[in-house]
C-alpha cells in the first residue's frame, strides 16, 4: 500500500469498517450460540457444563458472562458503538479462551491461534478507534 492510501481518511476508514464487520459478527454469533444455542451452540447449559469442565468455578455464571461479553460485544463492534469498551470486552473474554487451550499449542483445532488473532484484532481496534463509518464519529 502507499503512502498516500494510508493518507486518505476513506481506504482507513474503509480498513477499520472491514474489520469491525468481520469480527464483530464472529463474536456476535460465538456469543448467540453460548446464550442462546444457536448456530449448533451450547447454550447457556451446555457452555456452562462446559466452563465447569474446563476448571471454571460456577460455569453457568461465566457462560452468561462470556455470552454477554461476545454478544453485546460483538454488536458494539459492528455497530462502531463504545468501541473501546466492546473491543475491551472482546480481548477480556479471548485472554481466557486463550488461558484454557494454552495446553493445547499455537496451531489449530485445539491451539491458541485463533483466540489470539480475535483478541489481536480487538485490541487494534481499541487502539485506533473504529474510524469513520461509526455509531461513535456520528
Amino acid at each position: 500500500m502507499s503512502d498516500s492510501n494510508l493518507n486518505n481518511k476513506w481506504v482507513v476508514d474503509s480498513g477499520l469498517l472491514l474489520l469491525r464487520l468481520a469480527l464483530g459478527t464472529t463474536m456476535f454469533l460465538h456469543g448467540a450460540q453460548k446464550l442462546f444455542g444457536w448456530f449448533g451452540g451450547g447454550g447457556i447449559e451446555g457452555t456452562g457444563q462446559f466452563f465447569a469442565m474446563s476448571g471454571y468455578p460456577a460455569g453457568t455464571a461465566m457462560a452468561v458472562v462470556a455470552g454477554l461479553a461476545e454478544t453485546l460485544g460483538g454488536l458494539g463492534l459492528v455497530l462502531g458503538l463504545l468501541t473501546p469498551l466492546a473491543a475491551a470486552a472482546v480481548v477480556g473474554t479471548m485472554i481466557n479462551a486463550v488461558a484454557v487451550k494454552w495446553s493445547g499449542g499455537f496451531f489449530a483445532p485445539a491451539g491458541v491461534e485463533y483466540e489470539l488473532l480475535l483478541a489481536a484484532a480487538a485490541a487494534a481496534l481499541a487502539l485506533t478507534g473504529p474510524g469513520g463509518f461509526a455509531a461513535d464519529r456520528a
